[in-house]
């Protein structure tokens, strides 16, 4: 089977959930699975290099059968590759243009086809998405967002310098640069902030001062003061969006929401709202590790 030259184009940044597409290619995945490439698909697959929003599922049917779709996967076609490499497999940075990068909808049978794939290859599919739970995966990624500002924010008198890095309110960027892992479901988002030595360095300080108590001491008002600024977004209705420079998988997006206090914008490759109103609530739990060197903010939206 000749192997795609073109990277998959994707409609999910703008919401869809639907689509139909030619069959690109069947990439055998071991233990039953298949990998079905599309030439365009409104799935978003996991991103291998920041696996923080997990994959669309739903069904894809083609050649008159309707498969259902349990995961979504990054593979990538390039100079040297034998066939489809997949996930951490991939040898490359994300987006070399020397490569093709596929989204690649898992099956786990391919029941009365062809495992080759001849009689797929060409064949149009029709591609579902499971739209409830892909709402509730962008309610949780735009709470995300939306939790990192109201931190920088509410964070913003415990750098005692300027860390080099601001977010669209000019406030020090303590979500980007204390980052350790984030990653949604469809109830909530988890961020983990590392309160470590290269931090502090930067200029952030967790201890207390003559002007502030100790991060743990503040913690309670500091969820407070996050809280209060999350449910005034929400109360705001305002409007998000997904920017995009061109419409294949490998294109760096952006979220951007119009905030009362102006547009707020993140380099983002996941799915999200379409307004804030969407949202009845959104409160974050913050929690500081025993030995103060994590903090947790765990998100929760409530749909609409």
């Amino acid at each position: 089977m000749p192997l795609p030259t073109a990277s998959t184009q994707v409609s999910f940044p703008a919401g869809s959930v639907e689509g139909r597409s030619p069959v690109v290619a069947v990439h055998d995945l071991g233990d039953g699975r298949y990998g079905i490439a599309t030439e365009a698909t409104p799935f978003h697959p996991l991103d291998h290099t920041w696996p923080d929003q997990p994959a669309d599922t739903g069904s894809l049917t083609v050649a008159g059968t309707e498969l259902p779709v349990v995961d979504c996967l990054t593979g990538a076609v390039g100079p040297g590759a034998d066939g489809i490499v997949v996930g951490a497999d991939i040898p490359v940075r994300r987006g070399d243009e020397d490569w093709a990068w596929l989204v690649l909808h898992v099956v786990e049978s391919l029941p009365g086809l062809d495992p080759a794939g001849a009689d797929l290859l060409g064949s149009e599919a029709e591609l579902r998405v499971d739209a409830d739970r892909r709402a509730a995966l962008s309610a949780a990624h735009t709470g995300c967002h939306l939790l990192a500002l109201a931190l920088n924010a509410a964070l913003a008198p415990r750098w005692r310098k300027d860390p080099g890095r601001s977010d669209a309110f000019g406030n020090p960027d303590f979500d980007s640069l204390a980052m350790s892992s984030s990653r949604m479901d469809t109830a909530a988002s988890t961020d983990v902030y590392r309160l470590g030595k290269s931090l502090r360095k930067k200029g952030f300080t967790a201890e207390a001062t003559e002007e502030l108590p100790a991060l743990a001491d503040a913690l309670p008002a500091l969820t407070e003061a996050v809280n209060e600024q999350l449910a005034a977004w929400v109360r705001a209705d305002s409007a998000v969006r997904i920017e995009v420079p061109g419409p294949e998988i490998t294109a760096r997006r952006r979220w951007a929401c119009d905030l009362p206090a102006g547009t707020a914008a993140i380099f983002c490759g996941g799915t999200h709202l379409h307004r804030l109103g969407e949202l009845t609530s959104l409160a974050t739990e913050l929690i500081l590790s025993a030995d103060g060197t994590e903090l947790t903010a765990v998100t929760i939206p409530k749909r609409s």
